[in-house]
């Protein structure tokens, strides 16, 4: 017999946090996320979004072992924004088995349907600015920092329980022999027709970091603003990210393209923390895990730019590949051997052109799904 049970205590949200380990336990692939972070965001009383949405964790028990867990969310900025009354799903693990699926997506349905919604999309964890998709394509390596991974047959499981295809988000994969030469190139023509518009671009300025952050806001939200299923993050939300992320920021991988002295696009490239978190067991920073990541930030060879937005008014003038094409140049010298992009909807011709032209390829696909109720 399954039985569905909803989360109440910090106990059972310590074995919903972990119940991937066990799961993934054979898969070379798999990158434990650390515990600690996990811990933060499902916690209702350490994450902003809790301040003015909800959610509710679940996990699936067959014979007294858990073979499943889902998260159902009401994000009420996200409905307000966007003029819908819709529930997302997210956090879905489970073992192969379409009953214990049903029972686990039947349930976070139920749960969005009482709070007024008429339609459910994920898997999206917590918000769109957070984990989203499901990967469908590229199975064959580690997903990169702050993407998700997950068992090929999830997409059988989701599917037979009647959910359809949303949209597909894409991940492009540029490594240092493509973008060389290219890169440089066309950075010399791109930057040279920006100038001569008034744009320039510029690191972040880590001292200044406080300050930075409250312009960066700003245009982050104007930038998104059309993006499917954006919703504009809170003050305390976006302080509550820039504070995670300054720990893996570097200068030269945030780039911040300006006209008289007003941002007007910026991009943010982190290294793949990835690589190390996939050898910290558990996702615990203790006993070794605190070690590992301190001894193996400098010899991450990967990178992953995860943010890049440019004002309406200023797109089509070649900022967005100017931004994409510095970072990658200046991770060329530092060891980085290959960046990803990520992620793109199918959808977004400007920005997935302007991938393409620092000889990106598309190498992952990750697809949000949708039913109504």
């Amino acid at each position: 017999m399954i039985q569905i049970v909803p989360i109440e205590t910090k106990k059972q949200r310590a074995k919903f946090i972990d119940f991937p380990h066990d799961l993934y336990a054979d898969d070379p692939n798999y990158v434990p996320e650390l515990f600690l972070g996990q811990e933060e965001i499902l916690n209702p009383e350490k994450h902003p979004f809790y301040k003015h949405s909800k959610g509710q964790l679940f996990l699936a028990y067959k014979d007294q072992e858990i073979v499943g867990r889902i998260a159902a969310f009401w994000n009420v900025n996200h409905n307000a924004f966007n003029k819908v009354q819709e529930g997302q799903f997210g956090f879905f693990d489970c073992i192969n088995d379409q009953e214990v699926a049903d029972l686990l997506l039947k349930t976070a349905e139920d749960w969005v349907k009482n709070q007024g919604g008429n339609l459910i999309v994920g898997p999206i964890n917590l918000t769109t600015n957070d984990t989203v998709g499901l990967l469908v394509e590229g199975f064959d390596r580690p997903s990169m920092a702050m993407m998700p991974y997950n068992k090929k047959y999830y997409i059988d499981l989701i599917t037979h329980a009647n959910f359809e295809k949303k949209v597909d988000l894409r991940a492009y994969l540029v490594n240092k022999s493509q973008a060389s030469q290219r890169t440089v190139l066309l950075l010399d023509k791109l930057e040279a027709r920006l100038k001569r518009s008034g744009i320039t671009l510029r690191q972040l300025n880590l001292k200044d970091f406080k300050s930075e952050v409250v312009k960066i806001k700003s245009i982050y939200n104007k930038a998104w603003d059309k993006n499917l299923g954006f919703v504009p993050m809170t003050d305390e939300e976006f302080d509550f990210v820039a504070k995670d992320l300054k720990l893996l920021v570097d200068p030269k991988y945030c780039i911040i393209a300006e006209k008289d002295n007003e941002i007007v696009g910026f991009g943010l490239g982190i290294p793949n923390i990835n690589e190390i978190l996939i050898n910290i067991k558990r996702g615990r920073l203790l006993p070794t895990g605190i070690f590992k990541i301190l001894f193996g930030k400098k010899k991450i060879k990967s990178l992953r730019v995860l943010m890049l937005g440019v004002l309406e008014n200023y797109r089509k003038l070649g900022i967005e590949a100017c931004l994409y094409g510095t970072i990658i140049k200046n991770a060329l010298p530092s060891g980085i051997v290959e960046a990803e992009c990520s992620w793109m909807l199918d959808h977004n011709y400007m920005m997935n052109h302007a991938i393409e032209q620092i000889n990106a390829d598309l190498y992952k696909r990750y697809r949000l799904y949708e039913k109504a109720l």
